[in-house]
């Protein structure tokens, strides 16, 4: 009896060790795709032609929140994507962020009013507001860590992550 719980005991814990090795984690900065329907499967997000594809950021000067009018044609390429796969269920998290000079929670707020500005130009152009979400990292995401101006450029934007 006590080999029999042994190799039971043993089969159960290959199994879970199994079982856990499957599970794909999620990667919050990962692109989801979302197939458009048909047998194509086309989707913007990942061709390299696309006007969406590789333009994930919008970026912001010093202690501004104010859109540059440089990155209209990369709002509008969002604008597109997000209303032509509305029915799809596209949808778009824009994480505010910001360069790590002032206190947390100022670069919390101005982050969030990064964000935010991004979302109100999408609804601008005929994005539904339940496709956005507006969020903010404040200094919490760099992308350049150093502790130079052009670091400080690089981190002060606002990102487009699909769902």
């Amino acid at each position: 009896m006590f080999k029999f719980v042994k190799v039971l005991s043993l089969a159960l814990l290959v199994l879970l060790a199994s079982a856990c090795s499957s599970v794909k984690l999620d990667d919050s900065n990962s692109v989801a795709t979302v197939n458009a329907g048909g047998s194509s499967g086309y989707d913007p997000i990942s061709d390299p032609k696309s006007s969406v594809y590789g333009k994930r950021s919008i970026y912001f000067e010093f202690d501004s929140y104010t859109i540059d009018p440089k990155y209209a044609s990369v709002i509008s390429a969002h604008a597109g994507y997000l209303k032509a796969f509305q029915k799809q269920k596209a949808s778009v998290i824009i994480q505010g962020n910001t360069d790590d000079r002032g206190t947390a929670e100022y670069n919390l707020a101005l982050g969030q009013r990064r964000s935010e500005a991004v979302k109100k130009a999408l609804m601008n152009q005929g994005v539904s507001e339940s496709q956005l979400e507006a969020v903010s990292f404040g200094k919490e995401k760099p992308v350049n860590p150093a502790q130079t101006e052009a670091a400080f450029k690089e981190n002060r934007r606002a990102d487009f992550v699909y769902q």
